[in-house]
């Protein structure tokens, strides 16, 4: 959720979340519940500008790295606790004026993206 325990404490005591408080136990939330209660909340990220996409995986951060060689770049960026890391032409890097401290969007087309999950 990208918040403190805390926060989660005072979303229960609200009523915002329901949790269940085992006698000698950590306080529980149900995972679909919680995921419904995150999704109605969750705003698109936004530059200024905006820009009509198709995409819906959009993370907004701060460009921290740019390598590049004549002919490819790899540009990594920090959009909140997520490390994202993207392969493009050094011209496009160069049109986008990428380069350390620009922020930007990492725009995630989802048939690329690999989900995982802890083994149990």
């Amino acid at each position: 959720m990208g918040v403190s325990d805390d926060t989660v404490r005072r979303l229960v005591a609200d009523g915002q979340l329901s949790a269940v408080h085992p006698v000698n136990g950590p306080l529980s939330i149900d995972g679909a519940e919680l995921a419904q209660w995150l999704r109605e909340r969750a705003k698109a990220p936004q530059l200024e500008g905006g820009v009509a996409s198709s995409a819906r995986n959009k993370l907004v951060g701060l460009v921290t790295e740019v390598r590049s060689d004549p002919v490819m770049s790899q540009v990594e960026m920090q959009a909140g606790p997520f490390r994202v890391v993207s392969l493009m032409s050094t011209e496009a890097v160069e049109e986008l004026g990428l380069k350390p401290g620009v922020l930007a969007t990492a725009v995630i087309k989802s048939t690329n993206v690999v989900i995982e999950t802890r083994q149990m």
